[in-house]
């Protein structure tokens, strides 16, 4: 058998007379000798990439409403309610914080209420004591200012002082940690007895019932991707499904150099689905670049795959010949693009097994 090889070193040289070997041993055990010759075998023509301007990247599953519930006051972690998988009602006990530190500012902030309140009924009494004695001519208008101005500081002191203890009642309240909204709980990044601070994450939780696809597009890409006119997500069971909504953040990551897009999936496509698993979109119908338009395709039955190596059986004269080639996308129906080692207008043996076979005549 004739080999040709393009571009391939001399390991991937002996790693393909190795495949072509097995091949003939596969042969001989299903009964059929090596010198007997095979069947005709079908074959198809490498042809230019039917659609040019459809190109597909990996993403992955987010949910479309997600939280992380942070401590909002200090103390140590004295019960969690839930544990991750736990689905949550809007208000429901998530964690318990020590209150201790919290009730004693409480304490402390009513007895200064009772405090200025007093104060206040005290420089009341003093301003309409002045204000008799000033009708009656006993004091100046001086010392009525100077009582009218004690009443007003001290109606503002016992203002500070119950907004003081409205503050030291939320802060006891934060001590209880609620779930904001009908939720899944995702994590729990805390445990019982845990020191917890102001801002510290205790868990996330999403809200089931409507996910959306996260893709990372290539900024070089990223103007063939708002061009296009389809965009479909392929979701992990195979479905080929249509966003209801999508969104491409106007700012590109400086480290990755890719644009965020978001397709949001209707409710009913999400049951079923989890966060984080992995999904394919597809972007076509847009213009396609030089680059793009160049790309072959061959049939995915005519690949030849042996670990690390991918070659193919071309037809040439009444047999074939085994070429190395270099793979891209997988493309689906449309083939697999075939980035080197091949040329448009040439046949391929639909089924390599047999075209390897000695005497194999291509059809």
């Amino acid at each position: 058998m004739t080999l040709h090889w393009i571009g391939l070193g001399r390991a991937v040289a002996i790693g393909l007379a190795s495949v072509v070997a097995a091949f003939a041993a596969q042969a001989q055990t299903a009964g059929v000798p090596a010198s007997t010759p095979a069947p005709a075998v079908a074959t198809a023509v490498v042809q230019a990439l039917a659609s040019a301007g459809t190109f597909d990247i990996d993403g992955s599953l987010q949910p479309l409403r997600q939280s992380t519930v942070a401590s909002q006051v200090g103390g140590n972690v004295l019960e969690l309610a839930v544990k991750a998988g736990d689905r949550v009602k809007a208000g429901q006990l998530l964690a318990r914080i020590d209150d201790r530190d919290a009730q004693a500012g409480l304490a402390r902030s009513e007895a200064g209420v009772a405090q200025a309140d007093a104060e206040q009924r005290n420089a009341r009494m003093q301003a309409e004591r002045t204000r008799e004695l000033r009708s009656q001519g006993f004091v100046s208008q001086a010392a009525q200012d100077v009582a009218d101005t004690q009443l007003k500081a001290a109606s503002a002191g016992l203002a500070q002082a119950q907004a003081g203890r409205t503050q030291a009642t939320l802060a006891r309240g934060y001590a209880a940690v609620t779930a904001p909204f009908d939720a899944v709980v995702q994590a729990t990044l805390v445990e019982a007895g845990d020191l917890a601070t102001a801002g510290r994450p205790l868990m996330t939780l999403y809200a089931p019932g409507q996910l959306r696809a996260v893709v990372q597009v290539p900024a070089s890409r990223s103007a063939l991707a708002r061009a296009a006119s389809s965009v479909q997500v392929q979701l992990p069971d195979g479905r080929w499904v249509v966003p209801v909504a999508r969104t491409d953040l106007p700012t590109a990551d400086p480290v990755s150099q890719t644009v965020e897009w978001r397709l949001d999936l209707s409710p009913a496509l999400s049951a079923g689905l989890l966060p984080g698993q992995n999904v394919r979109v597809r972007f076509s119908g847009a213009p396609a670049d030089a680059d793009t338009a160049s790309r072959l395709t061959v049939p995915a039955s005519a690949v030849l795959r042996r670990g690390e190596l991918t070659a193919v059986y071309v037809a040439q004269g009444s047999g074939f010949v085994l070429k190395a080639v270099r793979l891209g996308a997988d493309r689906g129906t449309a083939g697999i693009e075939v980035l080197a080692g091949l040329k448009a207008g040439e046949r391929v043996a639909l089924d390599p097994v047999r075209a390897g076979l000695a005497g194999a005549a291509a059809l």
